[in-house]
Order: C-alpha cells, then sequence, then structure tokens
C-alpha cells in the first residue's frame, strides 16, 4: 500500500502575505500539497498563485485540482506545467479533469459540449502534453487538436513530466485516468453541472467501490502503481462522532451508516478519524487525502500520526 499524503485545496487568500503564510502554515502542518481548483468565479489563477506558494516553502508540493481542460490549449498548458516544475524543482503536480461547472461555462462564453465530447478533448491534450515532455516536441492531427512540430520547452526537470493527476466520477473519465494518470483523484459524479443533492447520493460506499473498479480495469498491469486519492467535502474533528453524523445524514439525504462510510466524509475523534482513513486505504486503496482550510488545524495530529507511513 502506498504512504499516506495529504493535501490542502485553498481557492486564494486575503492577500499577497496571507497567502504565503497559508503555503507555510500547511508546510509546517505536514500536508504534501497544497492544491488549487480552477474556476472562472472568485478564486486566483492557480498557476500563477501556485508559483507563488512554491517559493515561499522548501518541501511543500504545489498542483492544481484539477485545471479544466476546455479553458486552455494543451501547448500552453504543457509549457506553464513544464515551467512551474522546472522552478518548484520538481514540487509540481499537474491535475486535469474536462470541466464541469456549468457557471464557469455560462458567464465566460465558452461552450460546454457533452461530457464525452470533453473527455475525448481531454484525451487528445494529454498525448499532445506527453509528447511535448518526453520528446521536446509534439505532432498530433485528431478530432480536437491539430498540432504540428510544437516545441517543448522549458523541458521539465521530472522525467516525462510533471506528476499527473486526472480526476472524476464517471466511468469514461476514470478510465482515462487509469490508462494516463499517476494520481487518480476520485470524486463523485458531478455530470448535473452543479453541487446539489444528486452529488450526496454519488458519496454511498458503493459507487466509490465501482469507480476504483473502473480505474483498475482500464489501468491494467500498472493498476498498482498507481495513487488513489480521495477528496473530502465533510469533515470534523469531534468527541462525538455517531451523533453528529446522524444530525448530518438528512442534510445529506443519507442515513447514518451511509454518511459514516462515505469516502467524501471524516467524521469522529481524532483517533477514530486514523482508524477510519486506514480502514479506506486498505477497501480502496486512498492513500492520498484532500481536505480544505477549515478543517487543517483540527487535522494536525491525523496527520502528524499518518504521513508518511
Amino acid at each position: 500500500m502506498a504512504a499516506f499524503r495529504f493535501a490542502l485545496q485553498a481557492s486564494g487568500a486575503a492577500s499577497p502575505a496571507a497567502w504565503r503564510a497559508l503555503a507555510r502554515k500547511t508546510e509546517d502542518l505536514g500536508f504534501s500539497t497544497l492544491y488549487m481548483p480552477d474556476h472562472l468565479e472568485d478564486q486566483w489563477a492557480p498557476m500563477i498563485a501556485l508559483a507563488v506558494a512554491a517559493e515561499a516553502t522548501t518541501t511543500l508540493r504545489v498542483g492544481t485540482l484539477v485545471l479544466d481542460n476546455d479553458f486552455r490549449h494543451p501547448v500552453v498548458v504543457a509549457k506553464e506545467a513544464a515551467t512551474l516544475d522546472v522552478i518548484t524543482g520538481g514540487r509540481f503536480e499537474l491535475g486535469m479533469g474536462a470541466g464541469w461547472a456549468r457557471a464557469d461555462y455560462e458567464t465566460s462564453g465558452i461552450v460546454m459540449d457533452p461530457p464525452a465530447v470533453r473527455i475525448d478533448r481531454l484525451a487528445e491534450s494529454l498525448e499532445i502534453m506527453r509528447a511535448l515532455w518526453s520528446t521536446g516536441r509534439a505532432t498530433f492531427s485528431g478530432v480536437h487538436y491539430d498540432v504540428r512540430d510544437a516545441v517543448g520547452t522549458p523541458p521539465p526537470v521530472t522525467s516525462g513530466g510533471p506528476p499527473l493527476v486526472i480526476g472524476g466520477g464517471s466511468r469514461h473519465i476514470l478510465s482515462l485516468a487509469g490508462r494516463y494518470a499517476d494520481i487518480v483523484s476520485i470524486v463523485p459524479s458531478l455530470s448535473a453541472g452543479v453541487i446539489g443533492a444528486e452529488v450526496a447520493a454519488e458519496s454511498v460506499l458503493e459507487k466509490y467501490v465501482d469507480r476504483v473498479a473502473w480505474v483498475r480495469e482500464a489501468a491494467g498491469a500498472r493498476a498498482d502503481a498507481l495513487e488513489f486519492q480521495c477528496w473530502t467535502a465533510a469533515v470534523q474533528v469531534v468527541p462525538n462522532g455517531k451523533e453528529v453524523m446522524a444530525q448530518l445524514a438528512p442534510v445529506f439525504g443519507l442515513t447514518a451508516a451511509q454518511l459514516r462510510a462515505a469516502p467524501i466524509a471524516l467524521i469522529g475523534s481524532e483517533g477514530e478519524i486514523v482508524e477510519t482513513l486506514r480502514a479506506r486505504r486498505e477497501e480502496l486503496g486512498f492513500s492520498y487525502v484532500v481536505v480544505h482550510e477549515a478543517e487543517m488545524d483540527a487535522l494536525g495530529p491525523v496527520i502528524a500520526e499518518l504521513a508518511g507511513t
């Protein structure tokens, strides 16, 4: 089993000084990585902000969770990712997704194609980026991109390019992740385009078992080399976890037992959460856990006990 790693996902800060301080605190608490999402709402531009966070720290990894492939051309992404790989000394993780938030497309005027089209476009992007990182050149003619002798500079310091994170909740995107990713970030299906009640229904354990199986089937012989990542949404470090889950479960439209088993939830005492994470790694392979700024202090003792083990 892979050793435990923890990541913090944040969208920005009140000031540049506060952002640097958050990065340093993330590093001090033992987190492996500071991630940023990629939405066209009130958040900082991820690639720029991550460069600043990396400069403010010494060991902290930085990454995107995840870039929307539709916002940028793959030749541009490959150059920016390779540059971040160089300037961070190999501390960058590139997360890529096919896009899901309907509001991003509606407000920007970017066409939101059906999910299958967006995922196929992402697959073409990945082919182009891998060629640029591995050979320094890319020529590709597909349905979505036509690239002719594109030059990949600077060359990344990480062989083959920065570690690739692919996230999603559908069989199509997770099969793609099984074929291409180094790190697979499994989330509830977001096909509705918004965060609503249907996301909770997609968070039950049985659906996660299926998602892991889809990834492993697509990965074939490389399945055991993948790092499985779990994004969380309901995290509370409390002494009365059972009571809290009983109160929260109806809010999510779940039973208390379903919420307790749902990988998006971490509710209980420090010791209970430690045992929950160990059990999930044993059952599902989840060793890379993503939480948010509101929970970072409370989870400090959990991270101290589990990180690297």
